[in-house]
């Protein structure tokens, strides 16, 4: 499920590079950690040093309002949890 939504909010990015960035970031903000710094995320990911992460965070172009939408229609659909009202 999470590879699914993945690949509905790649696009979203303006450039390919920083797409495993963002799923490690996002991997690690759905973690049982109980500290979500870059540091931390970029351990988990199996890195050395956070740079990916900071550089996602600080650098990469993306839509976010659009990745919104996107997770905001994905997850009713795809989800046991009762539908909110928003």
């Amino acid at each position: 499920m999470f590879d699914q939504a993945m690949a509905r909010i790649a696009g979203r990015f303006s450039r390919v590079e920083p797409r495993p960035s963002a799923r490690a970031y996002l991997l690690g903000l759905l973690s049982k950690a109980e500290r979500k710094n870059c540091w931390q995320m970029a351990e988990q990911a199996g890195l050395a040093r956070p740079g990916p992460m900071q550089r996602l965070l600080r650098c990469a172009r993306w839509d976010a309002d659009a990745v919104r939408d996107d997770v905001r229609a994905y997850a009713p659909s795809n989800t046991s949890a009762p539908t909110a009202q928003c």
